[in-house]
């Protein structure tokens, strides 16, 4: 039941966290810090990366922990086609879902800085 618990948690909160960097920066008080997780996403990513593999995210790593412990071995590497095919039951290829994230990941990330530029400015 602990297992099982712990997988709707990250389930929840990583989806949670993916969905507060892509539109974060949508609303005004929240761009400092949809900005933070960005550049922690960015770290994680590639500062992590360098030491386990580029692309790398505590919290997936955390999550397949669970899923392993519940008898559920990921089939992919990628979260994103992970939830493509959890939540949408849509297979994606690690590439495919990687692009998208690299993607949209960059495209929050120009967003969020030029709006706190632009908010910056303003006050």
């Amino acid at each position: 039941m602990f297992y099982i618990i712990l997988d709707w948690f990250f389930l929840v909160l990583h989806s949670s966290l993916i969905v507060f960097n892509l539109f974060g920066w949508a609303w005004k008080p929240l761009r400092i810090a949809n900005l933070i997780t960005l550049i922690l996403t960015g770290f994680s990513w590639v500062g992590l990366g360098l030491f386990y593999g580029m692309g790398y995210c505590p919290l997936t790593d955390w999550h397949w922990k669970v899923l392993v412990e519940l008898g559920e071995v990921p089939t992919t590497t990628s979260y994103v086609a992970y939830l493509f095919q959890r939540i949408l039951s849509i297979e994606v290829s690690n590439n495919f879902a990687d692009n998208i994230t690299l993607i949209t990941y960059l495209a929050a990330l120009m967003l969020s800085i030029a709006l706190n530029i632009k908010d910056k400015i303003a006050r």
